[in-house]
């Protein structure tokens, strides 16, 4: 009892005083060493390809530990899981929040590929409609349960850290560019040209909890929209490209932040975001 109570009166004032920079590497340290032991298990190679059986195996164990970690850098703060964004007035309002930002996701999605469709750029495939109905549900699932622990880390724990140190538009370019970077873990090759189109979406993101008035409900659902509509287009099989529109336009290997229809999708959730809510920084 006389070591908690040591630890809590001399350390985590010292840790608290340290500069951001330091105290988000120590997040990605702590986080790291816990989930190793797992990653090791399952038998991960940074080198080497992730295979398709091993990425939500990893990625679960990785997403599990992130609750742990952000409360126990929140002890050290003396924060609280609402000073990170997981707040709202009531829990309606969260959820209504949220709701809108699924809506705006997927209507964005709907009026990109619904204008590539238009142009003969893609081709819309209603035969495999009924692919969508086992995995439908789970995958909205998954898309919240990602997006939810993506944004509290980066737009929540990260965002408040920087801010400590820097105004609220150079923390959130820290922390949308490391959010773009640790992207590369999973897919190298397919990741590299998203860069910029992760680093945007960072940043809208961002946006969106100033939006909210400082709650993560907004750019949960936003995120999970994104996630959810892609791959459920995907998995799906519901579209391809049919190669006549510029590759640079609909996305490299088919991945829209690759290309500018996935950029201007962004920049329009971004124009809707300045147009409706107030941004308060």
């Amino acid at each position: 009892m006389a070591l908690v109570e040591q630890v809590t009166e001399h350390w985590l004032p010292l840790l608290a005083a340290l500069p951001s920079a330091l105290k988000v590497i120590a997040f990605f340290g702590i986080w790291l060493v816990l989930w190793l032991p797992v990653a090791i298990l399952l038998r991960w190679r940074p080198d080497k390809p992730l295979a398709v059986e091993q990425k939500l195996p990893l990625l679960g164990s990785l997403y599990l530990i992130v609750p742990l970690v952000v409360w126990g850098s929140a002890q050290v703060e003396g924060l609280s899981f609402a000073d990170y964004g997981v707040r709202s007035p009531n829990l309606t309002s969260f959820l209504v929040s949220s709701g809108l930002g699924l809506g705006l996701a997927i209507l964005g999605l709907a009026v990109v590929f619904g204008i590539q469709w238009a142009l003969g750029w893609v081709a819309w495939h209603s035969e495999n409609q009924a692919r969508l109905l086992p995995i439908f549900l789970p995958i909205l699932l998954l898309g919240l349960w990602i997006s939810a622990t993506e944004e509290l880390v980066f737009r929540g724990f990260l965002q408040n850290e920087f801010q400590q140190d820097y105004s609220a538009w150079i923390a959130a370019a820290i922390a949308s560019l490391i959010f773009a970077i640790l992207h590369l873990v999973w897919e190298r090759e397919e990741t590299v040209p998203q860069l910029p189109g992760l680093w945007l979406m960072g940043m809208i993101l961002t946006g969106a909890r100033w939006a909210d008035g400082g709650s993560l409900a907004l750019a949960w659902g936003l995120h999970a929209g994104w996630i959810w509509g892609l791959t459920c287009l995907d998995s799906a099989q519901l579209i391809t490209y049919t190669g006549k529109g510029s590759h640079w336009f609909t996305g490299l290997s088919g991945k829209p932040l690759a290309g500018v229809a996935g950029i201007l999708c962004l920049v329009g959730t971004g124009v809707v975001l300045w147009l409706f809510f107030p941004l308060n920084s």
